[in-house]
């Protein structure tokens, strides 16, 4: 999608600060972040949310999972937080799938 935040970033039209990124998705730290640990993933093709996860395209997710989860070892994160809001009201700012991961503090219940 041309006018994506994310689209941009995973292109490299955007700067970020990229932790990894492989043909299927792109991995970055979050401008604002809100954890000592906060970086989001997001997958390369466009999704505008986890709303639109289907047969055709769920192999991306389960390969982000994945990679979420080398990285955290590799940060030696011993817990985390996985949000994917969906949805204006659920506090989604941009319109593509992604994957925030916090970790590097106590994490209140419930959030929000």
């Amino acid at each position: 999608m041309k006018d994506c935040l994310f689209c941009k970033i995973a292109a490299g039209e955007i700067p970020s600060d990229c932790l990894y990124q492989d043909e299927q998705i792109y991995v970055f730290k979050d401008i604002n972040p809100q954890a000592p640990v906060h970086f989001l993933v997001i997958p390369r093709a466009h999704l505008d949310s986890a709303a639109q996860i289907d047969e055709t395209n769920s192999a991306v997710v389960a390969h982000a999972f994945e990679v979420i989860a080398r990285l955290a070892k590799e940060q030696g994160l011993e817990s985390f937080r996985l949000v994917s809001n969906v949805g204006e009201s659920a506090g989604q700012s941009v319109k593509h799938l992604h994957f925030h991961v916090l970790s590097g503090r106590d994490m209140t219940w419930p959030p929000g």
